[in-house]
């Protein structure tokens, strides 16, 4: 297999990538050709800030060719059009060939988020030590466990069980914070998100984990619950303060995460109407924040 860079103008991407497309490329993928330097830009806005740029203003695409000459070909076809002005030919090389399924799982090893309380890929062994276990494969949606603001929500869950408690996941991702409440006795909970996909993931980890949990889109959370858990980023949380305490019961807990250190307190400022926002835990630069609502 060889791979083919071209590095080209925003305005060319669109045209770049359905010729490779129409010259038989097994795949054809975008980046930022800036990644990792300060002319690096974001393309995914947050809740409350300008709008993103709708694409990077130098990108470097990507295909993928079973033959050299069908790259090069591809490479001095796309060169001679005029849309192609701007762009150039970064390089045509091989690609080491490799079992990217073994590669991807060895990147996922069991995480241990207590003693007894682990986090297990479906082809590792569960641990000796793990009296109670999420199942939960890599996939679209976020929350794997490897993230220190997952494992400390996680954590917080292992040391207040919400055992027969009403329990709403807001930001559900992977729906491993709504199986973990479940693993940890919770008699009712509902996990939403406003990715359809993050929703479909919920619901196959928690058949995978054989426990029931009742996921949808954001307007699926109704009433009152014992615990609201949100694990999403600062800006975000911080305009859904009145909509996640509102549906904090009487001396029911709020259990916050995706906070910085740095943002703890614009957090405490942003829910201060309604609730008093603590540090409860800290890793890695993230903290997770909790606060009680008085009986």
């Amino acid at each position: 297999m060889f791979e083919l860079r071209l590095v080209c103008p925003e305005s060319a991407v669109e045209p770049i990538s359905d010729a490779l497309q129409a010259l038989d490329a097994l795949s054809v993928s975008a980046e930022d050709a800036d990644a990792d330097t300060q002319a690096e830009q974001a393309l995914f806005g947050e809740p409350g800030l300008p709008p993103p740029a709708p694409g990077w203003s130098r990108t470097t695409v990507v295909a993928l060719f079973t033959q050299e000459g069908a790259a090069r070909e591809a490479a001095a076809l796309l060169a001679a059009q005029d849309f192609f002005a701007g762009s150039l030919v970064q390089s045509v090389a091989p690609v080491p060939e490799q079992d990217w399924v073994r590669l991807t799982q060895s990147q996922f090893d069991p995480v241990a988020i207590t003693p007894e309380f682990w986090i297990v890929p479906s082809w590792h062994e569960v641990p000796a030590a793990a009296t109670r276990v999420i199942r939960l494969d890599p996939g679209l949606a976020f929350g794997t466990g490897t993230h220190p603001t997952t494992r400390m929500c996680l954590r917080w869950l292992a040391a207040h069980p919400p055992t027969g408690q009403r329990v709403l996941d807001y930001g559900c991702g992977s729906g491993i914070l709504a199986i973990g409440a479940a693993l940890h006795g919770a008699r009712v909970v509902d996990a939403v998100d406003i990715d359809p996909a993050a929703v479909q993931a919920t619901q196959a980890n928690a058949a995978a984990n054989g426990v029931s949990i009742h996921s949808g889109l954001p307007d699926a959370a109704h009433g009152l619950y014992d615990t609201v858990l949100a694990n999403i980023l600062a800006t975000p949380l911080k305009v859904l303060a009145p909509l996640l305490c509102a549906h904090v019961a009487a001396g029911g807990a709020l259990v916050l995460a995706g906070i910085l250190e740095r943002q703890t307190e614009e957090l405490q400022q942003a829910y201060r109407p309604w609730l008093a926002l603590q540090v409860a835990d800290a890793q890695d630069g993230w903290v997770l924040m909790t606060a009680t609502r008085a009986r």
